[in-house]
C-alpha cells in the first residue's frame, strides 16, 4: 500500500526524490503521511482537491481487500 502512494506521487510530482510516505500502523487502519517536495503540493492536491480524493480512493479501495481502513494524509 505504501508503495502504491509512492509511486502515484512520484508520478505526479517534479521531483520524485523528495516524496516520502510514512505508514503508521494500527490494529484496524492505517495512515498514510504524504511528504513533498517545495513546489510540488499543488500538483498532488488538484485543482479543488480532486487529485487527492482520488488517490484517496484507490487507496480505501486496496485496502479494504486486506480488511484494513486507509487514511492519507497530505503534509506541507
Amino acid at each position: 500500500m505504501k508503495e502504491l502512494v509512492e509511486y502515484i506521487a512520484k508520478s505526479l510530482v517534479d521531483n520524485p526524490d523528495k516524496v516520502e510516505v510514512k505508514e503508521i500502523s494500527g490494529e484496524k487502519s492505517v495512515i498514510y503521511e504524504l511528504r513533498v517536495g517545495e513546489g510540488d503540493l499543488g500538483k498532488v492536491i488538484g485543482k479543488d482537491g480532486r487529485t487527492a480524493k482520488a488517490i484517496r480512493t484507490l487507496l480505501t479501495a486496496a485496502s479494504m481487500k486486506k480488511g484494513k481502513r486507509a487514511q492519507l494524509e497530505i503534509i506541507e
